[in-house]
């Protein structure tokens, strides 16, 4: 059982907290007795999180990370600060740079600066400043400007993160539930390791309560490593849909991606977005998302926070029933 800290005369501030990560992460705050200051470019799209805690304890500021003095104010007078902002994908002025390095180390520096005892910062398995990837190299060099501006920060890496809201198995669900095709891009043999959202939280929650060790950088993954082909099976498998698996070489799936890229921009991004897809993504792809065997060794895991992980067997048809011919009401048979 885990040791929980009285947290009540303290206040942390998250920075992307009302995204999908964001929700979770206010939600185990919440129930540790933090104060909680939400900065958000739109606070009033963020409101639906103040019913996760008492009165007052949870309350919404306007911050951009592309003005330092918004992350300023958002950081006074705090104790800890958690910074979950990030993007999958380039669109318009949101650009891996501009938000994965500039706004991590703009979030680093006033960290330092306003005196703020902890941080916790949140990149991605196969973070590498010399990776292939575009969204990868960014989140490698992130990582280190964080840690030069803020050497005691701590540093979380999930892999492919599951969860009611997810963009990752509702996608795919919706694409089985319209097209008799799945493409397996690379034959799908990369290998993942599925992290419940909710374990994600309580890490950072656990680092905030400090059970890990500054300036470490933690490795998050599931009990289980599969490769995209299984979890493809697993999709059609809980939604009950018989779909042809294709192997699309990465070559192919590059110039698949591209098209898609120009049909979402001459489109004004009418282009179905469970379809679209980037080069940059295939890009990631040709890598494998699992755990690495130092940070097993090491202790820096789930495990070594003291979050015992859940399985994605467990949780993802809880939320993908709405995906079968007949919904929640599927396989239920009349008396």
């Amino acid at each position: 059982m885990m040791d929980v800290v009285n947290n009540s005369a303290r206040l942390v501030t998250v920075f992307g907290g009302s995204g999908f990560i964001g929700r979770h992460v206010v939600r185990a705050l919440a129930k540790r007795g933090w104060r909680i200051r939400v900065a958000t470019r739109r606070p009033d799209l963020a409101f639906h999180l103040q019913p996760i805690g008492r009165v007052g304890q949870i309350q919404m500021v306007q911050a951009n990370l592309r003005y330092p003095d918004s992350i300023a104010a958002a950081l006074r007078g705090s104790d800890a600060v958690v910074n979950l902002v990030g993007i999958l994908a380039e669109d318009g002025r949101q650009r891996f740079d501009a938000i994965h390095e500039f706004g991590a180390a703009a979030v680093a520096r006033a960290a330092q600066e306003a005196g703020v005892a902890s941080l916790v910062h949140i990149s991605a398995l196969g973070a590498d400043a010399n990776s292939a990837s575009a969204y990868g190299a960014t989140k490698g060099r992130a990582e280190s400007a964080v840690l030069s501006a803020f050497p005691g920060a701590i540093i979380l890496r999930p892999s492919v993160v599951f969860g009611p809201e997810d963009n990752f198995f509702n996608r795919f669900a919706a694409m089985a539930r319209i097209s008799p095709v799945l493409p397996l891009i690379g034959g799908g043999a990369t290998k993942m390791q599925p992290v419940y959202v909710g374990d994600v939280a309580q890490a950072v929650a656990q680092a905030l309560d400090g059970k890990a060790t500054p300036g470490a950088v933690y490795e998050l993954g599931g009990p289980e490593v599969k490769s995209f082909k299984e979890l493809m099976q697993s999709v059609c498998a809980i939604t009950g849909r018989k779909r042809l698996l294709a192997s699309l070489p990465f070559g192919p799936a590059r110039l698949v991606a591209f098209a898609t890229e120009w049909a979402t921009t001459l489109s004004l991004g009418l282009f179905p977005s469970i379809f679209a897809t980037t080069r940059d993504q295939v890009e990631m792809l040709k890598r494998d998302n699992v755990v690495s065997a130092e940070a097993v060794k090491d202790g820096r895991t789930l495990q070594g926070l003291g979050v015992k992980p859940e399985a994605y067997e467990a949780i993802v048809p809880t939320y993908l029933y709405r995906f079968r011919k007949t919904g929640q009401f599927d396989a239920q048979r009349l008396a």
